[in-house]
């Protein structure tokens, strides 16, 4: 039976039978929301838009130009455009945007957002420079239902899942900047596990990759997941070349369930099955907690789960302000680990820390700005959806 998905907020849901690339159906009377739709689909709803009131073809291509490729912040803003037409633009369809509630720029470059939702709810990103890249770290959902021991977003429970305009828009808000921040490569890394809101990540992929929208090549997007298997599977079946990141953290059951209680659901063999199917090269990511999960024989188990799957390693220093009571791992430590998973076979790199001097640990920015609220269930908005 195809799982069932919920198009919009609780306040006016479409129910639609199966995930899709295509764009949502609309409630007659409401605005179109160009930016959650494929380009297919905003380019179909604006074709049949300028027809019906007589205006040439190629405004067509004119609008949907500064959705993503050149965003305008307005349909006022298309300059290119007579008045009258910019007017009945914005009477017919919605040009969402994210509005900035916080920006701190870190001593390294690293610059974090918190982005407010027309909900209420917020939302980091982080921009992180490393010579000639600029990756962006986006959000997938509003808190995280997985309460990872270690991790400050899980501390603030599940809020609800982003639509895939709120995830892609991310990317778009970095082009509206003054000057632009361009970025060249995305991670799904911020808030929420993506691969549990696969309808929306699913779109929002199209969007990041599509030429006529964000244009960022899919090798230069990564979906980190705690190893949700049906998603796993579900982007293993896209045919664009996405890279696939795995959260482990830990090389042993036992330890990953005290870390990480999704392991009860999706096992570490299971996990390691998945990304052995996967038919592109996989990355673990593996923080570093001081006395926790550092140890020699540690890094001799997690060697043999990386050659399984031919895995690439990446360790993560322990950011600070996520710790929860964690001692991040001596830096010395780390690099002895590192050596260690070399000797046995496995590439390894070790991540720098970035944007230590700001609350660039995610969620630590929201909960610093918004304070902690009560998490709400997965099904007061839709669910937590997985493919």
């Amino acid at each position: 039976m195809p799982l069932r998905l919920y198009a919009g907020d609780s306040a006016a849901r479409t129910r639609i039978s199966k995930p899709t690339r295509l764009g949502r159906p609309v409630t007659v009377g409401q605005k179109v929301n160009l930016l959650d739709l494929t380009i297919t689909d905003a380019e179909a709803q604006l074709r049949a838009f300028f027809t019906g009131i007589g205006e040439p073809a190629y405004r067509t291509r004119q609008v949907l130009r500064r959705l993503w490729t050149n965003p305008a912040p307005t349909f006022d803003a298309m300059s290119e455009l007579p008045k009258a037409l910019r007017g009945q633009l914005a009477a017919a369809f919605d040009l969402p945007r994210l509005s900035i509630a916080a920006r701190q720029r870190s001593t390294d470059g690293t610059e974090k957002f918190l982005f407010l939702l027309r909900d209420g709810q917020a939302i980091e990103s982080v921009a992180i420079p490393e010579n000639d890249r600029l990756t962006l770290c986006i959000s997938s959902q509003a808190g995280c239902a997985l309460q990872c021991a270690f991790c400050a977003t899980g501390a603030m429970g599940f809020q609800r899942n982003l639509d895939a305009f709120e995830i892609a828009a991310q990317v778009r808000e970095m082009r509206l900047l003054d000057p632009p921040i361009p970025v060249t490569n995305v991670v799904f890394m911020g808030m929420g596990e993506p691969l549990m809101n696969w309808g929306s990540v699913d779109r929002a992929l199209t969007l990041l990759n599509d030429a006529d929208a964000l244009g960022i090549g899919a090798r230069h997007i990564t979906v980190s997941t705690v190893g949700v298997l049906p998603g796993i599977v579900a982007l293993g079946g896209r045919p664009e070349q996405f890279r696939l990141a795995i959260s482990i953290h830990a090389p042993s059951d036992a330890l990953r369930r005290e870390l990480m209680p999704v392991n009860v659901k999706y096992p570490l063999a299971d996990v390691i099955e998945a990304a052995k199917r996967f038919d592109r090269r996989v990355t673990f990511e593996y923080v570093m907690l001081g006395g926790v999960n550092d140890a020699v024989e540690h890094a001799i188990r997690l060697a043999e789960l990386a050659r399984e799957c031919r895995a690439f390693v990446n360790l993560i220093p322990l950011h600070p302000g996520g710790a929860r009571g964690f001692t991040p791992t001596p830096a010395a430590r780390i690099r002895e680990f590192a050596h260690e998973l070399r000797r046995h076979g496995v590439e390894v790199a070790i991540r720098k820390s970035r944007g230590v001097d700001i609350a660039a640990a995610c969620g630590q920015l929201r909960v610093e700005r918004l304070g902690r609220r009560p998490p709400r269930p997965p099904d007061q908005h839709g669910d937590v959806q997985v493919a």
